[in-house]
């Protein structure tokens, strides 16, 4: 399991026509995770890059701002996620 994780990273970070940011998800809870990723990736290959470093399963996270919940099948850019941008991090 833990193959398939990494080498979905080594495709999303790949794309030399897309711009890197980096992303930080806070669970209010001490934990702090900076996660660089791309613009286009989608808020469900975010939560693929989180989980192989926090050790959480993918489906167990959901990332929220404010009250809006984010869907997995939505690009970052389409939310309007930009570098340095705070999400709050939950488990499910």
């Amino acid at each position: 399991m833990g193959l398939s994780i990494t080498s979905t990273v080594l495709v999303l970070s790949c794309s030399p026509q897309t711009k890197m940011i980096e992303v930080v998800l806070n669970d209010r809870l001490g934990k702090k995770v900076k996660v660089k990723c791309n613009e286009d990736d989608t808020i469900g290959d975010l939560k693929k890059l989180v989980a192989a470093q926090t050790g959480t399963r993918p489906d167990k996270i959901r990332i929220q701002k404010w009250y809006n919940t984010y869907k997995d099948h939505i690009t970052l850019k389409d939310y309007e996620i930009h570098d340095g941008m705070g999400l709050e991090l939950y488990y499910n």
